[in-house]
């Protein structure tokens, strides 16, 4: 439990205090974001905003991290150098994107197919990887098994796994980016989801099937407590960043931090056995995914749009709704559907009559 206030403190003030020194080096550099024209017009005065927020809070979870396993002695686990590696990985492809953007002064950064490339290659290192790695009692970073509250079915294999783990990758990350749409949108489910995997982190612990006592409920996780660590690190970043991010932003986190807190979610789904779990913790994100998927394919069917503009956000943005009320209500939707991931998590453990 000390890592885990560690980390998450020493992110935090990371986030509060390096937020606005990074504000006034962007500012200073001319580094602003660029508003696509075809967005709502609303946002045409956020132009110049500074952007690449979420080189704050990468560092701030990195240093939480490191300083909690400084602080208590304790080594740092495969499992959580892993899934924050897949952070810092998709971070920095964002960071090309977003650098690309603002030296350019254009509203599109690298190629998709660059950018997919930079997405895949990290993928499959992460992937690969966390089939590697055993403990003493053979248990690897994650297994090639389909994922829910625990593993289930037989094994899909090492190479369908790394396919799988790369479409979850994609799909999260550009969920994140997409959600990114309005001030403080994305930072706060994001938070809300990694809190609720401090908590599972915790729970698997003290329901491990190899620390603690074999019981017909207990998780073959490997490091389930370091897992929490880091999320607790990304956690207090995400709200150090959010204090600035918040109605009117002062910042954005662009696509450094769109891609990054994608890939740390996916990473902490994969290694907790909580794959298909995800899906309901970010039922936020998912449900502005589908928006732009059903935009686009009714479109190309139809020749008609289902809503006035995607992602989900924009058609109530043109609806007349405010930007805070938007924001608000959709933190609200996220804080019900993690409640309800969570609530599944623990149902298994609930008392049967």
């Amino acid at each position: 439990m000390t890592n885990i206030i560690i980390a998450a403190g020493v992110a935090l003030i990371i986030g509060m205090v390096g937020t606005p020194i990074w504000i006034r080096i962007v500012n200073r550099l001319g580094y602003g974001q660029m508003i696509r024209e075809e967005g709502p017009e609303a946002h045409l005065n956020k132009r110049g905003t500074p952007t690449m927020g979420g080189t704050v809070f990468i560092v701030g979870s990195l240093l939480g991290y490191a300083a909690a396993h400084l602080f208590t002695g304790s080594p740092p686990t495969v499992s959580g150098l892993l899934v924050l590696f897949l952070m810092t990985g998709l971070g920095l492809v964002g960071f090309v994107d977003d650098y690309i953007k603002v030296f350019k002064q254009r509203s599109l950064g690298l190629r998709s197919g660059a950018k997919m490339i930079g997405i895949i290659l990290v993928g499959v290192i992460f992937a690969v990887a966390s089939l590697n790695f055993p403990n003493g009692y053979d248990i690897t970073p994650a297994s090639p098994h389909l994922s829910f509250l625990r593993d289930f079915g037989p094994s899909i294999g090492p190479y369908l796994f790394v396919i799988w783990a790369l479409l979850l990758i994609a799909a999260m990350s550009n969920g994140v980016n997409l959600t990114d749409g309005l001030d403080g949108l994305a930072a706060g489910p994001a938070g809300m989801v990694l809190a609720a995997y401090v908590i599972i982190g915790n729970w698997q612990l003290r329901n491990s099937c190899y620390d603690f006592a074999l019981a017909p409920n207990c998780y073959s996780v490997r490091d389930p407590l370091d897992l929490a660590v880091v999320a607790a690190a990304v956690l207090g970043g995400v709200f150090g960043f959010l204090w600035w991010n918040a109605p009117p932003a002062k910042i954005f986190m662009g696509d450094t931090g769109s891609l990054a807190l994608g890939g740390v979610l996916v990473g902490l789904a994969i290694l907790t056995r909580t794959q298909f779990l995800l899906a309901i913790l970010c039922g936020l994100i998912v449900m502005i995914t589908l928006s732009v998927i059903i935009q686009v394919g009714g479109f190309k069917l139809t020749g008609k749009r289902v809503f006035k503009m995607a992602p989900l956000q924009h058609h109530f943005e043109l609806s007349g709704w405010a930007e805070t009320t938007i924001v608000v209500r959709f933190w609200l939707m996220s804080a019900l559907f993690t409640a309800i991931g969570l609530g599944l998590f623990y149902l298994e453990w609930m008392p049967k009559k």
